[in-house]
């Protein structure tokens, strides 16, 4: 049975915040209005230019998302960005869109999984 777009952006999500811990939720929260705010491609060189584990795994989820939808061509940050900045307009709408609508799921996952983790149970 095929699944729906939003399925697989469930499932996606679901994959992806495995173990990823509380400075990946807490990231994970604020995500969507920075996006909004500063705009998908200002965001993911925010979180490339902090270069902590939890920033690196949320973009590389975000990038793995828009790459598996085929918005870009690569999850590497510089060939992502590429596509992103030789985008039209309606192609860079679409790719923010997912963004966000897969963040939408991440958010809602990865609290519901930080407190069943091993590593979220140990003193």
């Amino acid at each position: 049975m095929q699944k729906t777009l939003e399925q697989q952006r469930a499932a996606y999500a679901w994959e992806k915040v495995q173990h990823c811990g509380k400075d990946y939720t807490n990231l994970a929260k604020g995500a969507p209005a920075l996006i909004m705010a500063n705009g998908l491609m200002q965001s993911l060189a925010f979180y490339t230019s902090k270069g902590k584990a939890h920033h690196k795994r949320l973009n590389k989820h975000i990038l793995g998302w828009l790459c598996q939808r085929r918005l870009v061509e690569s999850e590497n940050f510089e060939d992502a960005i590429k596509c992103l900045y030789d985008a039209s307009p309606a192609e860079y709408r679409h790719a923010t869109q997912e963004a966000l609508e897969l963040l939408k799921w991440v958010r809602q996952f990865a609290p519901a999984v930080e407190g069943h983790t091993p590593q979220a149970d140990s003193p």
